[in-house]
């Protein structure tokens, strides 16, 4: 099986937690060998990882937060994937498993795949234990790719025939959800006719116009927050 990819890390944040403990890289690459049983960690080793020159594994990583007297969450960037988040979060695949109520090796699977086949139950389940906000509940199971597809087509078609779809993925209150997708096809279309009317059509005309799209679920989302905060 493919091995996993380590989660992102933060090494400007490791580097300034060894730092408040008064630790230099030697003290932390003992306390992982000495405590966690990892022989190959040295100090060169620690200060590739603070400079970003290589990353470490997760059960590297669960030692430096061991040795840092933090959460491996601290020593993590922005989770984007189900095996991220749960790393952030300090839960074993085993407790996640029990949980939503599957067996360890289809769980597993789901997170090695990034294909969430949970129900809704389980979904539920999944987001209160991981303390997933909405978006990161649509990206992780799988729904980010999609979502983006439908938004594509409301900004750019109908949007009233997009919010029953859209909300199946991203429940989002009704009336929110239709505020929400009006504004960004008024925006869009905003955005191609100023462009066209400047540039005659050229291809340059258009760029704003495939910017926005590009950037379509983070504009929804910020909708969404400005809405609901």
């Amino acid at each position: 099986m493919r091995q996993p990819s380590a989660p992102p890390f933060n090494a400007a944040a490791a580097r300034r937690l060894r730092a408040a403990l008064g630790m230099g890289p030697e003290h932390v690459a003992y306390g992982m060998r000495a405590s966690y049983g990892l022989p190959h960690v040295t100090p060169d080793l620690v200060i590739a990882w603070e400079r970003g020159l290589a990353a470490p594994s997760s059960p590297e990583l669960t030692a430096l937060a061991g040795v840092l007297w933090c959460s491996a969450g601290d020593l993590i960037g922005r989770p984007r994937t189900l095996r991220e988040h749960r790393i952030a979060r300090g839960i074993a695949p085993e407790d996640v498993a029990r949980t939503i109520g599957t067996d360890l090796p289809a769980y597993l699977r789901m997170e090695e795949s990034g294909a969430w086949r949970g129900n809704e139950r389980q979904s539920a389940a999944l987001a209160e234990l991981l303390q997933l906000a909405l978006p990161d509940f649509v990206t992780v199971t799988g729904r980010e790719a999609k979502l983006a597809e439908l938004l594509h087509s409301a900004v750019t078609t109908r949007w009233q025939a997009y919010v029953r779809p859209v909300a199946k993925l991203a429940p989002v209150e009704r009336g929110v959800l239709e505020e929400v997708l009006l504004e960004l096809h008024q925006d869009y279309q905003g955005h191609m006719a100023a462009t066209l009317s400047w540039g005659g059509g050229s291809k340059e005309s258009g760029e704003p116009g495939e910017e926005f799209l590009d950037r379509i679920v983070e504009n929804f989302w910020t909708a969404v927050e400005n809405r609901t905060a």
